[in-house]
């Protein structure tokens, strides 16, 4: 009962696979399967992803694809149906006319209409807070992501960011060697990995914070935030952009091909120093994404941000075996506090250090550890 509830539409597989003329077209791949363009019976255009390494019966995959289906945000590619037959798995979403956002922003082809102005980047950088942020704080249970990163913001017709792949870590199998990065049982992206995958420490929604913040940072500045060059002093990206911030050289971090177009500087300013919140080592510097949608809209003033660690060598050494994959697309809503309510006067917010936040227990990997987080976490920094 719960799928005709939420799911408007189940597929066959034949009749998917003459909607896609034999998978014929594929539009992308990624950590859970690739995406082909289909046209469906009412003429539609659609993207059906085929999901490969699937672990669950299909009853739980239903279940899953329920919870899935439940959510319902401007910010959010919307599932249109599912297809569960035999040992096929497919997801059937709404199609975005203008693909990823990495095509924009890495893209060699300058040209107008591959080219987001500065407007159109911090809406959608404020577009994808804001889905990421339903997902967390608005949800009946809080689905974490675990894969936050360009390729997964999706842009309509209107340039309207819209989140794509969440509720899709709970499905895969651990052991399925395709979905494997950097240790065995790591979700995510090289890159966009907060630095408590690889430390064995629970996963929370500020996991996805810090994936927000590498997106955020390369918004701003195009550049990828892994990649190191003569321009960036042969650094990590983030590391580089965080001395420039130092010196005041805002423009140096900006995307060249930006250097043309009218900023809003105050914007610039504003997103560069949410991004270096969003990754900063310790869960517990981090805002929650309610606070980052506030502070990108201006709610509050921010504090200064400490600098940045180069964390995925600053674990050297550590065990790198994350089990915790059983329950990662959900877990108690609690461990996302709410934003706080908005005040005609404006605050300023930062996050404290400290030093006992990664100090939890090692040996669990229960994402029900919402409450850990909290009891090494100083009272909320904010300054009346």
């Amino acid at each position: 009962m719960i799928m005709e509830i939420f799911v408007s539409k189940t597929f066959t597989f034949n009749q998917l696979q003459r909607a896609t003329k034999g998978f014929k077209e594929k539009l992308g791949a990624g950590g859970f399967g690739a995406v082909y363009r289909a046209v469906l019976a009412n003429r539609s255009v659609a993207a059906v992803k085929q999901l490969e390494g699937i672990e669950q019966g299909e009853k739980q995959f239903r279940m899953e694809v329920a919870t899935i289906s439940s959510t319902h945000h401007l910010n959010l590619v919307r599932l249109i149906g599912f297809c569960s037959e035999g040992r096929h798995r497919l997801l059937v979403y709404e199609f975005m006319k203008n693909g990823s956002l990495d095509k924009f922003l890495f893209s060699e082809d300058h040209s107008s209409g591959r080219l987001l102005n500065w407007e159109q980047r911090y809406n959608i950088a404020l577009g994808t807070a804001r889905g990421i942020t339903y997902l967390h704080e608005e949800c009946r249970d809080c689905i974490v992501h675990c894969d936050i990163k360009p390729e997964n913001i999706l842009l309509d017709e209107n340039y309207i960011a819209k989140v794509s792949d969440f509720g899709l870590a709970k499905l895969i199998n651990p052991k399925d060697h395709r979905h494997r990065t950097l240790t065995s049982h790591v979700r995510g992206t090289r890159g966009y990995l907060a630095p408590e995958w690889l430390a064995n420490l629970p996963i929370t929604s500020k996991s996805d914070v810090y994936s927000y913040g590498m997106v955020l940072l390369e918004i701003v500045s195009g550049k990828r935030n892994f990649e190191v060059s003569e321009e960036t002093n042969q650094k990590k990206c983030s590391l580089w952009a965080y001395e420039e911030f130092e010196r005041g050289n805002m423009e140096a971090i900006m995307d060249k091909k930006l250097s043309n177009q009218e900023m809003d500087m105050e914007q610039v300013i504003r997103a560069i120093q949410v991004s270096f919140w969003c990754i900063q080592e310790q869960p517990s510097q981090r805002p929650t994404m309610g606070k980052v949608v506030q502070m990108l809209e201006g709610v509050f003033e921010i504090d200064r941000p400490p600098a940045p660690k180069a964390t995925e060598g600053s674990f050297a050494g550590t065990s790198l075996n994350t089990s915790n994959t059983s329950g990662l697309s959900t877990f108690a809503a609690s461990a996302s506090a709410p934003a706080p309510s908005s005040s005609s006067s404006v605050q300023t917010v930062g996050f404290q250090s400290s030093a006992s936040a990664m100090n939890v227990d090692r040996q669990s990997s229960s994402l029900l550890h919402s409450e850990i987080e909290s009891k090494h976490t100083l009272q909320t920094p904010y300054k009346n």
